[in-house]
């Protein structure tokens, strides 16, 4: 019997097969690049195969565990039969309506859990969903630059068109957004926002989400507002929801989720919420893909949204005092970093001569092979990354002083 043929697809994105078969992926796939993050994670697996105790700030893994009554709750709802059929897709009305609560108490926004709240497998597959719902050949979206993946790539594997636009200046991204729309024909469907930002950790006040409903009304997009941080701020920063600005329900939806906050990162428990036809648009395309959430899983979530927000505020400041350890240690060490108002990332940019003398991914890739330290390159999320790396901020103190001690060293032994 001959060997099957071994070698890598011609074009990266078909297969030739020993029999003369040859497997097509569709264009929507193709138009996918490379995994700018792959290269890194192999080389991490690789090293910690071998032993190697590699600091991981790479990917915003929340390392905390979540509250012991949700664990117990969980638990207890796993030995009951009657959770273990199929849900529904849309989640369970008790779970929806105790996420409009949360919206009501936090930021005076009233919904109906009926139809203005839905459940997703995380916020990331309610994202991408969403667009499949909204978007297709022709229509275009404009998202934040720099840009978490599936900010730009659900929009491509919904067959649209993507304009990315600075997100550093929040009243630059307003006019920007104003004038493609004036300039663009036809123009946009979907303009989608992500505050506090991943990865710049920029942040906006209220006055940004009602000058944007008011720009919507004028130009006739929709709206997607990406709030994964939400729960994650520091020194008396509260990050504005969307939702909240006048009118916003009309033109738009936000995605929240338990992963940062409530430390349930595996748990693939998120929200969307907000206008209904939007919403509807997404239970379609939810009722063809999925049946639902474990149904344990959504009855323990109803216990960390009512119970446990005091140890969501207390996770917060777990943050804080990581984010202090880094930022300190990096300025220290010739790093200018500006210390962020919300999230779980430092976004710092490499210092002179290193941002002259290779890319970030060759930097990050430096960074893991001497110094035993994994972090994201700027690049991974876009070309206006270039220049910058993300840190994140999921371990402890100590092993935080040590990232920067093996950074410092590595960079030093390099030079």
């Amino acid at each position: 019997m001959p060997e099957p043929d071994t070698q890598p697809p011609r074009d990266g994105h078909s297969v030739d097969l020993s029999n003369g078969f040859d497997v097509q992926l569709a264009q929507r796939v193709q138009r996918l690049p490379p995994y700018m993050f792959g290269r890194i994670n192999q080389f991490l697996y690789d090293k910690r195969r071998r032993g190697d105790d590699v600091i991981d700030l790479g990917m915003g893994n929340p390392s905390d565990p979540p509250q012991e009554l949700v664990i117990e709750k969980l638990t207890e709802a796993a030995q009951d039969s009657r959770n273990h059929g199929y849900s529904k897709s849309t989640g369970i009305l008790n779970l929806r309506r105790e996420v409009g609560s949360k919206y009501l108490k936090r930021y005076g926004v009233r919904l109906d859990p009926e139809t203005e709240v839905i459940t997703c497998l995380g916020s990331k597959e309610g994202f991408s969903h969403m667009c499949l719902a909204l978007m297709g050949p022709g229509d275009t979206a404009i998202v934040p630059s720099p840009y978490f993946p599936v900010h730009m790539y659900a929009v491509a594997l919904a067959s649209a068109n993507v304009i990315t636009l600075d997100v550093a200046d929040s009243e630059q991204f307003l006019s920007n957004i104003a004038y493609t729309c004036q300039h663009l024909y036809p123009k946009p469907k979907l303009v989608i926002v992500n505050y506090p930002h991943n990865p710049s950790t920029v942040t906006v006040e209220q006055d940004f989400y009602a000058d944007l409903v008011q720009l919507a009304k004028r130009y006739g997009f929709m709206v997607i507002s990406d709030f994964a941080y939400a729960d994650v701020a520091f020194d008396g920063y509260r990050p504005p929801s969307f939702l909240s600005a006048p009118g916003a329900i009309d033109v738009g939806v936000e995605f929240t989720t338990m992963s940062k906050g409530y430390n349930m990162a595996g748990w693939r428990v998120g929200f969307c919420c907000g206008n209904r036809e939007m919403i509807r648009g997404l239970g379609i395309i939810k009722g063809y893909y999925d049946y639902g959430m474990f149904q344990a899983i959504q009855i323990a979530a109803i216990v960390a949204l009512r119970h446990t927000e005091a140890s969501v505020e207390e996770q917060s400041n777990i943050y804080r005092i990581r984010r202090d350890v880094l930022v300190e240690g990096l300025n220290r060490n010739g790093w200018q970093v500006e210390p962020p108002k919300a999230g779980m990332f430092i976004w710092a940019q490499i210092p002179e001569p290193w941002k002259k003398r290779m890319s970030t991914m060759d930097f990050a890739m430096m960074l893991l092979e001497k110094g035993d330290v994994a972090i994201s390159p700027g690049s991974g999320f876009g070309p206006s990354g270039e220049g910058f790396v993300r840190m994140s901020l999921v371990e402890n103190e100590n092993r935080l002083r040590q990232a920067v001690r093996q950074i410092n060293r590595c960079m030093n032994e390099s030079d």
